[in-house]
C-alpha cells in the first residue's frame, strides 16, 4: 500500500512539474550595473528579449540593482546571488568582478567590459571557461592611439593630450599600460589627470588646462557617464577639444568614437536567451563590438574655434549641427 502511495505521489509531482513548465513558469534574471541603464539601452535589452519570447512580468522576472555608490557593489552582488536567479547580467568591470567573486554556479553575462581576460573574468575570448561570458568593448592594443589620431585630424598641432582616468577603475589601470609606448610612437606627451568624485572632475580639468594640454581623452567610467553634461561643459569651459567613448556625450561633446552600446545590449539578449534555454556560458565565446559610432558635434567645434574638415565629416556616422 505504501509503495503504491509513494508511486502515486511521484507521478503527481511529475504531472505538476510538467504542468508548471507548460504554463511557462517565470524565469528570473538578476541585473547589476554601476548606474541605471539609459532608456535606449534598457529598451534595446527588453526588445531583444521580447524578440526571443521573453517578456518581463509574464514569463520573465528581472531584479535590477544599481551600485551608485561604488562601495555597495559587493553587497548588491551578494544580494542578487542570494535570490538564486537563473542568470545574472552585469555591465562594467566592478560589477562583473563582484558577481564572479560571489558565485561560481549561476551563469553570468557581462556587457561592455574592456579586456575581460586581463581582468581575470575569463580564460580566453574563444573559450571563456567557468560560469561567465559576454560582450567586451575592446581588447588591449591601440585604444589610446586611435583616439589621438582622430583628435589630431581636428587639432593637427596637438602635442600634449591629457587623459582623464578614475584610478579606482581596474579597466583604466589596464589601458594606461599603453601610454608609454603610444607616447613614444606618436611623439606626444600624455599627462594623466584623475577624478574619483564629481568634485574632482573640476580639479582634473583645471589640472589639464594648467599643464597646457592641447586636448583631452575621456576614459569611460560610471563617474563620467553619470555626469556627462558636466564633463562636456568642463571641456568647453577649459577650451579643451575632447574625445569620448559613448553616445550620451555627443549632445555637448566634440567627438564620440566607440562601440554602439544599444547594439551591445540587444546582443546581450541573445546570450540570455541561449543560457535560459540550457547553453552553458563556457560554450559561448566572448564577442567584441561589431558596430561603432563616430559622432562629431559641429556646434561644440565652433565653440572651440575648430573647423572640422569636410572629409572627416563624411566619415562620421552622425554630424550634429
Amino acid at each position: 500500500m505504501r509503495r503504491r502511495e509513494f508511486i502515486a505521489d511521484i507521478a503527481a509531482l511529475l504531472v505538476a512539474s510538467q504542468r508548471s513548465q507548460a504554463q511557462g513558469a517565470p524565469r528570473r534574471i538578476g541585473l547589476l550595473a554601476s548606474f541605471p541603464l539609459f532608456p535606449p539601452l534598457l529598451e534595446a535589452w527588453r526588445s531583444g528579449l521580447r524578440e526571443k519570447g521573453w517578456i518581463e512580468g509574464k514569463n520573465l522576472i528581472v531584479e535590477y540593482r544599481y551600485a551608485l555608490n561604488p562601495d555597495s557593489v559587493r553587497a548588491l552582488a551578494t544580494e542578487l546571488v542570494a535570490l538564486s536567479p537563473d542568470l545574472l547580467i552585469t555591465s562594467g568591470p566592478q560589477p562583473a568582478v563582484a558577481l564572479k567573486s560571489a558565485t561560481a554556479r549561476i551563469p553570468i553575462v557581462f556587457v561592455a567590459v574592456f579586456d575581460p581576460v586581463g581582468l581575470g573574468l575569463v580564460q580566453s575570448l574563444p573559450r571563456p571557461g567557468g560560469n561567465i561570458t559576454g560582450i567586451a568593448t575592446f581588447v588591449p592594443g591601440g585604444f589610446i592611439a586611435k583616439r589621438i589620431q582622430i583628435l589630431r585630424k581636428l587639432v593637427p598641432s596637438a602635442s600634449k593630450i591629457a587623459i582623464l582616468v578614475n584610478p579606482n577603475n581596474p579597466i583604466h589601470r589596464l589601458v594606461l599600460e599603453e601610454v608609454p609606448t603610444t607616447a613614444r610612437n606618436l611623439g606626444v606627451s600624455l599627462p594623466i589627470v584623475e577624478a574619483t568624485t564629481a568634485e574632482e572632475l573640476d580639479t582634473a580639468f583645471a589640472s589639464a588646462a594648467a599643464q597646457n594640454a592641447d586636448a583631452i581623452i575621456i576614459f569611460a567610467d560610471p563617474l563620467t557617464n553619470l555626469h556627462a553634461p558636466h564633463v562636456t561643459a568642463l571641456a568647453a569651459q577649459h577650451h579643451l577639444p575632447a574625445i569620448y567613448l559613448f553616445r550620451q556625450f555627443a549632445d555637448g561633446g566634440l567627438i564620440v568614437y566607440g562601440p554602439d552600446l544599444v547594439d551591445m545590449w540587444r546582443r546581450a539578449a541573445d546570450y540570455a536567451d541561449k543560457i535560459l534555454k540550457g547553453t552553458k556560458p563556457s560554450e559561448l565565446p566572448i564577442e567584441q563590438p561589431t558596430k561603432f559610432e563616430f559622432v562629431i558635434n559641429l556646434k561644440a567645434a565652433k565653440g572651440l574655434g575648430i573647423d572640422v574638415p569636410w572629409q572627416l565629416q563624411q566619415l562620421a556616422d552622425e554630424v550634429i549641427e
